[in-house]
């Protein structure tokens, strides 16, 4: 029998796993980003809306923080319609090479909306990330429209995480998320019918294997995801889960160069640029997090 601690890092690593085979499901699913973003948020709305019915949840909340969550849920849409779009442009390892490079804009986000200041490590990290962002493109200009959507889906992804911080200090997941994703839908909805082809029929029409993916990216890979991390981040430190997330882009990578090893395979200099990237991602995980320990540590000593 394995004993909760052994389950509980288990199911982390299982949901981390999740979040990398999001970009595969990305690259089977054959419709466009907006579209598979669209469906994505209002089939994760329902699943999220039974469960709630089921589970009881409160979900009453007043117009300002309405407002608070449905600019979230607009820039959660934009990283996965940029995520998305940058897989098809390019593949899934420039897509999640890119999205590494959200630590780097979070340590920009967070001073700004928590109102502290830069940290010295933050600025040499961000350097170094822009390092291994030049040393892709040496020999990956061509696949430079995903490497910009990549990079703009990282920044979209930090300024939501940051956001969803400040939220969670007062409201459930669960909450936040269902308004997220219903604004995200509205927002989407208006997109395609003034700057898309509208809701015809023919957009309703999917194939077999597109509605198996797509109940699978939003069911799973969305809401079961989003509920079942909070409860994770109860029973595991935060240390933990910061940077075993940061597995994310490894296990997707994997993934990608097992189920699509003709489109997948890199140059050397790829690899070396996204190790250098991980790397840094993970230093910083530990230095934050070390700190930010230790200061815990300290205003606990003041309270005895």
């Amino acid at each position: 029998m394995l004993n909760d601690k052994l389950k509980n890092y288990l199911h982390l690593h299982f949901l981390v796993f999740i979040a990398g085979f999001t970009a595969i499901l990305g690259k089977l699913i054959t419709i466009d980003a907006v579209s598979l973003v669209w469906y994505r948020m209002l089939i994760a709305a329902i699943f999220m809306f039974v469960y709630i019915k089921i589970a009881k949840v409160d979900i009453k909340i007043d117009r300002k923080t309405l407002a608070k969550f449905s600019a979230a849920g607009i820039i959660i849409a934009l990283h996965w319609i940029t995520f998305f779009a940058s897989i098809d442009v390019s593949n899934i390892s420039i897509a999640l090479a890119m999205f590494s490079t959200g630590a780097f804009f979070a340590s920009f986000i967070e001073p700004i909306i928590y109102k502290r200041k830069i940290i010295w490590y933050e600025i040499i990290f961000g350097i170094i990330v822009i390092v291994g962002i030049a040393i892709i493109l040496q020999t990956e200009m061509k696949h430079i429209t995903g490497i910009l959507l990549g990079i703009s889906s990282a920044f979209f992804s930090s300024l939501f995480a940051v956001l969803n911080g400040k939220f969670l200090e007062k409201n459930s997941a669960t909450k936040i998320s269902f308004y997220e994703f219903i604004a995200g839908v509205i927002f989407i909805s208006l997109f395609i019918l003034f700057f898309g082809d509208g809701f015809s029929v023919e957009y309703f029409k999917l194939g077999v294997e597109d509605i198996t993916y797509l109940l699978i990216l939003a069911s799973i890979c969305t809401a079961y995801a989003f509920i079942a991390s909070v409860y994770v981040m109860k029973q595991i430190s935060p240390y933990t889960v910061v940077l075993t997330y940061n597995l994310e882009p490894v296990y997707g990578v994997i993934l990608a160069l097992i189920i699509f090893p003709l489109t997948e395979t890199m140059s050397p200099s790829f690899y070396y640029g996204a190790i250098i990237i991980l790397i840094t991602v993970l230093l910083n995980g530990i230095l934050k997090n070390t700190k930010g320990f230790k200061n815990k540590k300290r205003q606990n000593e003041k309270i005895v």
